[in-house]
């Protein structure tokens, strides 16, 4: 009987200090196998907002000596501006999406004032987003398959007949991306229609490079968010960041898949393992 008890009483010791057995280890394992393409350890996506010029004239060059593929999204009024730029996008590959029609956000920011959120319903919304993708499929020939949120803003309306517009971008679109969110995606939870963006304008590859290792611990997906892009300034995703970003990112031995937020949502949505909604 103490013999027994004596064995018992070792297992129990030996799994209790097992780091298998540690809240801190399983908090830092993936539950699941993330199962990307090529046996990549996480899924990396770089998107940019608003149909900036600086996307075509300093990205382009940057995207093609890295031979990557990045998910730009845009307003037609941009696209209009430019639009030799963008078609060149398009043919290189590069993911179009739809950042709405009019890039409305709360009426707090005063730009948005006369377009502002707190006036949307939802059948505005939707209109404004068939609207959008058919005026970029006219100007480029793709249609959207992605959204991005204007501002990361969800909603439309106000007080007690605030409604969320998420369902409207699942209907509409295979994913949607927010803003100024601060983790990667659990490729085995994430709600594709509030897939999480974190912001990369600003900050150096050190910076991003921690988020890359988080990401690649948990088997995750980094959607990274930018606007201009140049060597600094506002809202800029800086060159430097990008060349060492994408360099880095291509090395095999780094475990990354990269590619657009359409193309990951596209192998997101196929796992067999994926809540479905109540």
């Amino acid at each position: 009987m103490r013999i027994a008890f004596a064995l018992a009483l070792v297992a129990w010791t030996t799994l209790a200090v097992s780091p298998l057995a540690s809240p801190t280890a399983s908090m830092q394992s993936p539950a699941t196998a993330p199962g990307w393409p090529g046996g990549a350890r996480m899924a990396l996506s770089l998107s940019f907002d608003d149909g900036r010029e600086s996307q075509v004239t300093a990205g382009l060059p940057v995207f093609a000596r890295h031979r990557s593929r990045v998910t730009l999204f845009v307003v037609p009024s941009a696209v209009e501006r430019r639009v030799d730029g963008w078609k060149q996008a398009a043919a290189a590959g590069h993911e179009i999406g739809n950042h709405s029609l009019t890039h409305s956000c709360s009426g707090n920011f005063p730009f948005a004032r006369e377009k502002a959120l707190e006036a949307h319903t939802i059948e505005r919304m939707r209109a404004e987003l068939v609207e959008a993708n058919g005026r970029i499929e006219a100007l480029l020939g793709v249609r959207p398959r992605t959204f991005a949120y204007p501002c990361g803003q969800t909603f439309v309306g106000r007080g007690r007949e605030t409604r969320s517009y998420v369902p409207v971008v699942a209907e509409l679109f295979l994913a949607g991306r927010g803003w100024l969110d601060e983790a990667a995606n659990d490729p085995a939870f994430v709600d594709l229609a509030q897939t999480l963006g974190v912001e990369m304008d600003g900050k150096d590859f050190a910076q991003i490079k921690s988020l890359l290792d988080d990401a690649r611990a948990r088997g995750a997906w980094l959607v990274l968010a930018g606007h201009e892009i140049g060597a600094d300034g506002r809202q800029t995703t800086r060159v430097a960041m990008l060349d060492e970003l994408l360099a880095y990112a291509a090395n095999p031995a780094n475990g990354i898949w990269l590619a657009p937020v359409g193309d990951v949502a596209a192998v997101v949505a196929a796992r067999a393992d994926r809540p479905t909604a109540p």
